[in-house]
């Protein structure tokens, strides 16, 4: 037994109770138990005690400190032409005989204009003055913290087959709410009636599957008109297509994903199942109503005529049938609401830290701009990108002499360390066994990967042994590097800053080895081979002139194809940003990949009870 009680004080006077014996703080046994009873239960005190130590001194914690070297990367006179090119690429505006072709910047400011109007001005006054309803940004002005949110592939659905379908007809992103960053899927309905088109399905998809990898809660606005029939053969049948949204939902709830569902507008058909299967509904009385068929179907079925509010309206649903659990007798009420569940949910954000470690780059972001390449022939030393994303331009450097046409390395952004993978060259045999070393480095560490890729083009094939002998251990060598990509547990972020072509790019953590997420610049190309090289995929003993018409068929084809904005309409990527707000957005991904470690509880031990 202690015979005295030591005492240490900690900051303000305090006694720190860590440090005093627990039975002498609230003694739980009694002169009737036993020397071995008293024991363990003094030892399971302990225990306790040295818990909530541990816990205290872990909210305490700091980054180890670093003294990583400065990345001098200046431009020099040599790098003008190549800089002014992109930048040219980038900015300016060319006259052509026909037309006015646009810059890359100022395409992406017309596109960004063009899903901001969504389906027009007749559509937007339909739905503000006779459904009397909120545009969807104003609704999300009302649900989030800020306007400082991070959309998702926003050029989705514009450009393809079946026409332009403004934002996929649905605004999907992270935001904060209560600050808390929660993923929000919120339908359009001014684009198309809030129709659903495949485009629509497969951007609800990837929200979702972003929700999962990041344990994020999530919101769904739901004003929805139900599928679009004539597609249905790529709406309805197959795995990943619309019935996949209610398999995640319920396999969400069983991660114990927290999700929330406003209803305000229509949910008609397969939409009636998003805010039922959610684990809180809110509907707006009047704009909101849930039913597998509207009144006319009930009219063509039964000959009864019934009014949407009678059939499907939120008095009915809230008092009722309960499919939902909170009644608002408008839109802003239903918001309130919504950010007072999402104070419910049990996560424990840490107070704000100091940005003690966090610099400002060495240089100028805005120099990203012409540093962008044109093409691969374009391209300065990628450390100049590095040293313009990372904290004051610090970087360290792994295996700086071996491999050099990938550069690795470990680096921070805004205060968050991580390891970055950003192709210089071609992705030689040493290259990529130099990057499988470093991703596995990085995995072992529980380090984030930022891949920044720029692939270089295909070479043409050849019968030389030597070359053949090459090109086989490069083959070997890259799928080491896949292997070591794909089964890395670390977060993973991919940003394409130029070429994102052939198998190097699936080694660079492309979409098909799933990233937490993935941006493109506005000069990315994404194709097979870059354009200008079709000849590498045609055969050689093809007639001369014959295949060069093939060649020049293809070489437009991929022209047109492997642009950014034909990646993004089709959810290849999630979003195009320009390359000075690269690291901002990198930023506010690091936080939303982090933020999932303070969800308090996130073992299921049984099955959700989900609703009634």
């Amino acid at each position: 037994m202690y015979r005295c009680i030591i005492r240490r004080v900690c900051s303000g006077g305090r006694v720190c109770p860590a440090f005093v014996p627990p039975y002498t703080q609230s003694p739980s046994w009694t002169l009737g138990d036993t020397p071995e009873e008293r024991h363990h239960r003094l030892a399971q005190q302990r225990r306790q005690c040295s818990h909530r130590s541990m816990s205290s001194a872990s909210r305490r914690r700091r980054a180890l400190r670093s003294a990583f070297p400065v990345l001098e990367q200046p431009l020099q006179p040599i790098h003008h032409h190549v800089y002014e090119a992109n930048l040219r690429n980038s900015n300016a505006c060319h006259n052509n005989a026909r037309s006015l072709s646009l810059s890359l910047s100022v395409r992406y400011i017309e596109l960004s204009e063009k899903i901001r109007k969504g389906g027009g001005e007749k559509a937007i006054a339909r739905h503000t003055q006779r459904n009397r309803k909120l545009l969807v940004r104003d609704r999300l002005r009302l649900l989030l913290d800020d306007e400082d949110f991070l959309e998702l592939s926003p050029f989705a659905g514009l450009g393809l087959p079946y026409g332009d379908i403004p934002s996929a007809g649905c605004l999907t992103g992270i935001g904060r709410i209560n600050g808390l960053w929660c993923v929000f899927i919120a339908n359009d309905a001014t684009v198309k009636g809030g129709t659903a088109y495949p485009i629509t399905v497969k951007k609800q998809l990837r929200a979702q599957e972003i929700a999962i990898q990041n344990r994020l809660p999530c919101v769904y606005l739901v004003d929805s008109g139900g599928a679009f029939l004539p597609l249905q053969s790529e709406i309805f049948p197959d795995k990943n297509q619309g019935g996949r949204t209610f398999y995640n939902e319920a396999i969400m709830s069983a991660m114990k994903i927290p999700q929330v569902a406003v209803v305000c507008g229509s949910c008609t058909a397969g939409g009636a199942y998003i805010p039922t299967m959610a684990e809180e509904a809110v509907m707006v009385h009047r704009i909101g109503t849930i039913f597998l068929g509207g009144p006319p179907l009930v009219k063509a079925a039964t000959g009864e005529e019934v009014t949407p509010e009678d059939l499907g309206g939120a008095r009915l649903h809230a008092e009722v049938s309960g499919c939902v659990d909170h009644f608002a007798w408008e839109e802003k009420e239903a918001y309130d609401y919504t950010r007072n569940i999402v104070s419910t949910l049990n996560f424990r954000l840490p107070e704000e830290e100091e940005e003690e470690d966090e610099e400002e780059p060495l240089y100028n972001s805005m120099e990203l701009l012409g540093l962008a390449p044109k093409s691969y022939n374009y391209s300065l030393d990628v450390k100049m990108v590095v040293s313009r994303l990372t904290d004051g331009g610090r970087f360290q450097e792994f295996k700086a002499r071996y491999g050099t046409t990938l550069v690795t390395g470990f680096a921070k952004i805004h205060g968050h360390l991580v390891g970055i993978v950003a192709n210089n060259g071609e992705l030689s045999c040493q290259a990529a066994l130099k990057g499988s070393h470093f991703v596995q480095l990085c995995d072992q560490r529980d380090v984030p990967l930022l891949f920044l890729q720029n692939t270089a083009p295909t070479a043409a094939p050849t019968l030389s042994t030597t070359q053949a002998e090459v090109s086989s251990n490069r083959l070997k060598a890259q799928g080491s590097m896949m292997s070591a990509v794909a089964c890395a547990s670390v977060p993973k972020i991919t940003v394409v800053i130029g070429g994102c072509h052939g198998a190097d790019s699936y080694a660079m953590c492309g979409r098909a080895f799933d990233p937490n997420f993935l941006f493109l610049w506005p000069n990315a190309r994404v194709s097979m081979t870059a354009p200008g090289h079709a000849g590498s995929l045609l055969p050689p003993d093809s007639e001369q002139e014959e295949e060069k018409k093939q060649e020049d068929k293809l070489n437009r084809r991929l022209e047109e194809e492997s642009s950014a904005f034909f990646s993004s309409g089709r959810l290849w990527d999630d979003g195009v940003l320009l390359p000075q707000d690269t690291r901002k957005v990198l930023r506010n991904c690091l936080d939303i990949i982090k933020q999932q470690q303070y969800q308090l509880s996130t073992e299921k031990l049984q099955s959700p009870l989900l609703r009634m």
